[in-house]
């Protein structure tokens, strides 16, 4: 049988290196993008083009109805689903705690946090022997930020990923009876356009020296983990957090 993978914000960075490979490894990938749909259908092409199969899926996550349609259209045109990687996430420009408004506080935790949560929940209910899955395999991108705190720049988007392990940790717990493993990777500096939708678009190259292995990583170094985190060649590992950020 062949798996089913959804991977939120699927359509750039480490999404979309993890669709890629995903693929090349035997998944059906559902790629999930919140409004670039053009990003996401160049993902879906390169994997048609290799033989692969795969569809592009728009929801904005911390939207609860647009997430159910989602999944409703990943039954539909994929099958059930037996893998998630909660991997849509955003950040903001740099700030302090006291400069941080309201809107941007909502916004982070929406997505980052919430958002997992509403996919994880949706995709438990496909996943799980409670009802009537075959089991499955949920892998969380959270952040070095969690540990490190983010100081001075991201408090914010830190907390969220804290969320995030925190969520990993209880969630894995709660559903491991049921043929379902959660696991998490927190990366560190990584070459992405994430750095540019925060303003700072040579951050990794900034940061490299910071790096006990001098330099950024690259989003198929996060998505080869991810994707052992899927596979059965982690049978053992639940409730993991396993970092992808260079030493530091």
């Amino acid at each position: 049988m062949t798996p089913i993978l959804l991977i939120t914000g699927g359509s750039r960075g480490i999404g979309a290196a993890t669709a890629l490979l995903a693929a090349q490894r035997g998944y059906a990938v559902a790629v999930n993008y919140g409004s670039n749909a053009q990003a996401a259908e160049q993902v879906v092409q390169q994997i048609l083009s290799g033989g692969g199969h795969a569809i592009s899926v728009q929801a904005d996550v911390a939207i609860e109805s647009q997430v159910l349609a989602m999944f409703d259209a990943i039954d539909s045109g994929l099958g059930r689903l037996t893998a998630l990687v909660n991997n849509a996430g955003v950040v903001d420009v740099a700030a302090r705690v006291d400069e941080m408004s309201v809107v941007r506080l909502r916004r982070m935790f929406d997505i980052n946090v919430l958002g997992s949560f509403l996919c994880a929940r949706e995709a438990v209910k496909r996943m799980s022997t409670r009802y009537g899955g075959s089991g499955g395999t949920i892998v969380n991108v959270s952040s070095a930020a969690a540990r490190l705190g983010g100081a001075g720049n991201y408090v914010d988007y830190a907390a969220s990923k804290g969320a995030i392990d925190t969520f990993t940790v209880g969630l894995a717990k709660e559903v491991a009876t049921e043929g379902i493993r959660v696991n998490a990777v927190r990366p560190g500096i990584i070459e992405t356009d994430i750095h540019a939708s925060g303003g700072q678009p040579d951050r990794a190259r900034q940061m490299a020296p910071l790096v006990p292995l001098q330099r950024a990583g690259t989003a198929l170094e996060v998505a080869q983990a991810i994707v052992w985190l899927l596979s059965e060649d982690s049978s053992y590992s639940t409730g993991s957090l396993l970092d992808v950020a260079g030493g530091r």
